[in-house]
């Protein structure tokens, strides 16, 4: 994969849904398969959702729940006061997604079937999280600018997500990556995609952290608590 090449391939809304559909009823099983190449799922999960700063009470929501593998992190995060929103594309991660809500007994979850570039944030929400998701959407600037609008003052918006290496000596690594990585529709075409840099353009209070040999990233933005916009 060369990151200054041109996109060349771009999986259709049909296609993702396809994937997932395909993959939902063992995802959990199978994203556990990110630790044969080292990738400390469980623990990139935790941190994106403590770089949200979430409080009791609080409202967030999450574009490409999907199975709903951070809920009990978000629950834990909002408590019972709380609110947690959950949108994802496909029917079939969010079927396993209701079943986890139900068995856990939470009352206070929203699953919401919807493509994340035409879903309407709720105004004023306190948090907005995507974590290995936002990158397989082409328009996903578009879903930041958007999803910075709606925040509260002091809202945090925050992306978890594959990147392509800088340091040279990494990238012989990323074919390794892509074995376990393609099954859930990530393509090397998508290095050209950069949500991290959507996050600095929307939020003057913005931070980029990498990881895992800079082959992974959380970016954080806070809107402005001093000011009635979120974007510049």
């Amino acid at each position: 994969m060369n990151a200054d090449r041109n996109e060349q391939v771009i999986l259709t809304n049909d296609e993702i849904a396809t994937i997932y559909r395909h993959r939902a009823r063992h995802y959990d099983l199978e994203a556990s398969l990110y630790r044969l190449i080292g990738f400390r799922l469980p623990a990139y999960r935790k941190m994106s959702v403590d770089a949200l700063q979430l409080r009791r009470g609080d409202t967030v929501v999450e574009i490409g729940c999907g199975t709903g593998l951070n809920l009990p992190l978000l629950q834990r995060a909002v408590g019972r006061e709380g609110k947690v929103i959950g949108v994802d594309l496909t029917d079939a991660m969010l079927a396993q997604a209701r079943r986890r809500v139900g068995d856990a007994g939470w009352t206070n979850v929203e699953l919401v079937q919807s493509d994340a570039t035409k879903f309407e944030f709720p105004s004023g929400v306190n948090g907005i999280i995507s974590t290995l998701a936002i990158t397989l959407v082409p328009e996903f600037d578009g879903i930041v600018r958007r999803g910075s609008e709606a925040l509260a003052a002091g809202g945090r918006f925050v992306v978890f997500d594959f990147k392509y290496p800088e340091r040279g000596y990494v990238r012989p690594l990323v074919p390794l990556a892509l074995l376990v990585t393609r099954a859930f529709g990530v393509r090397i075409e998508m290095a050209s995609r950069h949500p991290w840099e959507s996050i600095q353009r929307y939020f003057d209070d913005a931070t980029v952290t990498e990881f895992y040999l800079g082959m992974a990233y959380i970016a954080a933005g806070a809107r402005s608590s001093s000011t009635g916009s979120a974007g510049r």
